[in-house]
C-alpha cells in the first residue's frame, strides 16, 4: 500500500512527541518492514530540517533528514505539482500541496493527525491508528 505521510507524523517520530510518537512509530516500522511505502514530498525535507534544527540542533536535524531519505520514497514537487496545489480548493498551501502530490503519485491514503486540514483530498485521509488498523 502506498500512502503519503503528513509532515507531523514524521515529526512525531522525530521529535519524540508524546502521545503522538507511538501511532506514528507504528507507521514508521510499517515502512521500514516494507509493509507500506511511505512518500514524503521533497519539500516535506526541507520543513523537517527546519523544525529539527529549530527544536533540536543541527547535527540532530541532519540525521533526521538521513532518516528519512532511508526510510521513505521522495515524491517530486515540480512547477505542475504547484500549480496543481494552486488550483485546488484547501486554504493552507501546504496541505493542498501534499493533496496534488498524493494525486499524481495515486497513493491510497494521506496519512496525518490533522484529518480537517485535507477535507478536500480526493482519497481517503487516515490517521496513523486508522491507518495500521487497515494493515
Amino acid at each position: 500500500m502506498n500512502v503519503l505521510l503528513d509532515t507531523n507524523s514524521v515529526l512525531d517520530v522525530l521529535l519524540d512527541r508524546a502521545p503522538f510518537v507511538v501511532e506514528a512509530s507504528a507507521v514508521w516500522d510499517a515502512c521500514d518492514r516494507g509493509r507500506l511505502v511511505g512518500f514524503l514530498p521533497a519539500s516535506t525535507l526541507t520543513d523537517i530540517f527546519y523544525i529539527a534544527r529549530r527544536t533540536t540542533d543541527l547535527a540532530r536535524a541532519q540525521v533526521a533528514v538521513g532518516l528519512c531519505l532511508a526510510a521513505f520514497a521522495i515524491a517530486p514537487v515540480d512547477r505542475q505539482t504547484l500549480e496543481d496545489a494552486t488550483a485546488l480548493p484547501g486554504h493552507d498551501f501546504e496541505d493542498n500541496l501534499l493533496v496534488a502530490c498524493a494525486i499524481r503519485l495515486g497513493v491510497a491514503a494521506i496519512v496525518t493527525r490533522n484529518g480537517a486540514d485535507f477535507a478536500h483530498a480526493p482519497m481517503p485521509v487516515l490517521t496513523p491508528a486508522e491507518l495500521m488498523a487497515q494493515l
